[in-house]
């Protein structure tokens, strides 16, 4: 799915690019803002990622708290990233939700 959002044969709202990041806004927002922010490089989880390169990952956090900024949330803001079944993850492609424009409560569920 995210890879051919990357390739742009499936459409999303694009937040903000690079070379290597791309960020997006989720189709099922649970937050004011929800913007996804995908490595364009496949890798399936963020365990993928540590063992193949970790820069990917450093990368989307980076992007995170760009789109962040681009959001306008200085009052805060939620990333989460979900590894695997028990963990969430429901889409076979790294990437990192960034949450905000309300207060988040904790813990998360």
């Amino acid at each position: 799915l995210f890879c051919s959002i990357v390739a742009g044969r499936i459409p999303a709202t694009i937040v903000d690019e690079t070379e290597t990041t791309l960020a997006f806004r989720d189709i099922a927002p649970v937050s004011p803002t929800h913007v996804l922010v995908i490595p364009k490089q496949h890798v399936a989880s963020l365990d993928e990622a540590a063992a193949a390169d970790p820069g990917i990952a450093a990368d989307v956090i980076s992007r995170c708290v760009h789109v962040a900024g681009l959001e306008g949330l200085s009052e805060g803001y939620r990333v989460v990233i979900n590894n695997g079944d028990n963990g969430g993850q429901e889409v076979g492609h790294l990437h990192a939700h960034v949450l905000g424009g309300r207060a988040h409560s904790w813990p998360p569920g």
